[in-house]
C-alpha cells in the first residue's frame, strides 16, 4: 500500500511564530501516523505572489492582449508553466490531505498564499468547466485552513464588529477550495493567540495535536452539490425552479453563500455535521 502524502501550505514570516509552531506540530503528529509530509514555506521559498506572463516558458499565444487564465492553460497542457509552479502542483498531485496553515490578513489570506492559489490551481490543472464543485478534480483529496486570528472570537460573531466568521470562510472554502473539488474539513481557527497566555497558547495546541489523531475520520463540510443548479448558459447557472420551490419550507438558506433571502444556516462554514445532519 502507498504510503499517504500530505502537503502544508506554510505562509508567515517567522520561524519563531506560533503559526510556525502550529505546523510543526501537524508535521509531527502526521509523520507519526505514517504520512509522508511535504511543506511548502512560501515565505521561505521566496515563493512570487505575483501572476504574470513570467509564469510561462517560450511564446505566448496572444502576446498583445495577455489573458493570464487562458495562456497559463494552454501552457499547462503544453508542459511550458515555469518551474516554481509545476514543483508545486507535484506536490498537491501527490497529496491526499492538504493543510493550509497562515495568520489571518485582511479577512483572507497573506498574499504570497493567494499568489500560490492565483499560480498553482490553473485552469486544466485545477478545474475545468466539467469539473468544478462536487465534481471536481481534487474531489478525491481533504483541504483543511488552520489560522490564527488578531482578534477574538466574540468579535467574529453575527453580532460582533467584524461580523460572522462563516461569511468570511465562505470565498476561501466554496470559491477556492470547494470549487477546485476538495474535500473541505471544518477549519482550525485560533483565536487571536498574540494576546492569550501561554498556558492557554499550549492549549490551543495540544487540542490541534489531538484533532491532528483523528483528522481522517472527520467528515467534510456540506456545500450545495453541483445537481442542484442548471449548468446552462441559458439558464445562468442557476438553482434549478424545484430546488427553489422545495427550499421555500426551510427555515434557513442552503448554505452562507446560497442563502436564498434567508437567515444563515448557523456554523455553515465552521462545523461539519454529523451522522444525523445536525452541526458538530
Amino acid at each position: 500500500m502507498a504510503q499517504k502524502a500530505a502537503l502544508i501550505v506554510f505562509a508567515h514570516q517567522s520561524p519563531a511564530s506560533f503559526n510556525a509552531a502550529l505546523r510543526d506540530a501537524a508535521v509531527q503528529e502526521l509523520t507519526g501516523q505514517g504520512f509522508r509530509v511535504t511543506v511548502s514555506d512560501l515565505y521561505a521559498m521566496n515563493f512570487r505572489a505575483s501572476a504574470t506572463q513570467d509564469d510561462i516558458i517560450g511564446d505566448l499565444k496572444n502576446p498583445d492582449h495577455f489573458q493570464y487564465g487562458d495562456e497559463t492553460m494552454r501552457a499547462w497542457t503544453e508542459g511550458r508553466l515555469s518551474d516554481d509552479i509545476t514543483a508545486e502542483q507535484r506536490k498537491l498531485q501527490e497529496a491526499q490531505l492538504i493543510i493550509f496553515q497562515f495568520p489571518l490578513y485582511w479577512f483572507s489570506v497573506p498574499a504570497v498564499l493567494k499568489g500560490w492559489f492565483d499560480r498553482v490551481l490553473t485552469q486544466g490543472f485545477a478545474f475545468s468547466l466539467q469539473k468544478i464543485y462536487s465534481k471536481g478534480v481534487f474531489k478525491d483529496k481533504q483541504a483543511l485552513l488552520s489560522f490564527t486570528t488578531g482578534a477574538p472570537e466574540s468579535m467574529f460573531q453575527p453580532d460582533g464588529i467584524d461580523g460572522d466568521i462563516n461569511v468570511t470562510l465562505w470565498p476561501l472554502q466554496n470559491g477556492i477550495l470547494n470549487f477546485c473539488g476538495f474535500q473541505v474539513l471544518a477549519p482550525q481557527i485560533f483565536w487571536d493567540p498574540a494576546h492569550c497566555p501561554a498556558a492557554v497558547r499550549a492549549q490551543m495546541l495540544e487540542g490541534w495535536r489531538a484533532r491532528l489523531r483523528g483528522l481522517l475520520m472527520e467528515r467534510p463540510l456540506t456545500f450545495a452539490p453541483r445537481e442542484l443548479f442548471d449548468l446552462s448558459f441559458q439558464a445562468g447557472f442557476r438553482l434549478r425552479p424545484k430546488v427553489k420551490e422545495e427550499q421555500k419550507a426551510q427555515p434557513f438558506g442552503l448554505s452562507t453563500g446560497h442563502h436564498l433571502g434567508k437567515p444563515l444556516p448557523p456554523d455553515d462554514q465552521t462545523r461539519a455535521p454529523s451522522a444525523g445532519g445536525n452541526r458538530k
